[in-house]
């Protein structure tokens, strides 16, 4: 007497897996809200890494004369086409802290550029205008408010490698933190330092006359 085992159909499979997956879930919220269990299932945080290499050695020939502090909100949402956001979509809200130093590069300067008079009393130095450099977020003040993402979303999550990828959100605050930047009077604080710098400089070593401008 045989016994014929009826397969399953392939919609049947996928509801099937789609129900497994919610039940694992749900399985995990109600670990992570059971108080006791979480100190029996708690992680512990081991520290393996290699030692830093020094990769190379840069000579720096600028000087930083300012540095400005900014902060920024990010509203980041992307939505997918034909799908509601329960769904399939993610909006990220961002808050996002960093630096941007200005600085004026003393390394380009030649002969031409500074000019001293006979007794050494006077002296006239041609500098470039200040630039800016990269803003550079602070990870410690830099923080997500909150993460909106859809059903399929919360499910990719599970099986990447990197879930809840914040570097999209990071790029955004970085470029309007440079943004911010470019739009305050950051470099000319920065000329104004760099010219109280040297000035203080040259008459300490007996210049009663120092005369620096800024140009290409």
């Amino acid at each position: 007497m045989t016994t014929s085992i009826k397969r399953l159909p392939g919609w049947a499979k996928v509801v099937s897996a789609f129900v497994l997956v919610l039940v694992v879930l749900f399985a995990g919220l109600r670990l992570a809200l059971l108080p006791g269990l979480r100190d029996v299932f708690g992680t512990e945080t081991h520290d393996r890494s290699g030692p830093a290499l020094l990769k190379s050695i840069q000579d720096i020939s600028r000087y930083d004369a300012a540095s400005g502090n900014f902060q920024v909100v990010v509203d980041l949402e992307k939505d997918a086409k034909y799908l509601p956001d329960a769904l399939r979509g993610t909006r990220t809200l961002y808050v996002g802290a960093g630096t941007v130093d200005a600085y004026v590069d003393l390394g380009t300067l030649g002969e031409k550029d500074v000019t001293v008079n006979g007794d050494r009393t006077s002296a006239t130095l041609r500098l470039p205008h200040a630039a800016l450099g990269k803003p550079a977020l602070d990870p410690d003040h830099s923080y997500a408010v909150s993460k909106q993402r859809g059903l399929l979303d919360r499910i990719g999550d599970i099986f990447s490698d990197n879930p809840n990828d914040e570097r999209a959100v990071q790029k955004l605050a970085a470029k309007h933190i440079g943004d911010a930047a470019k739009d305050s009077r950051l470099t000319s604080r920065a000329e104004a330092n760099t010219t109280g710098m040297l000035e203080g400089l040259l008459r300490s070593l007996g210049f009663t006359d120092v005369t620096v401008t800024y140009g290409a």
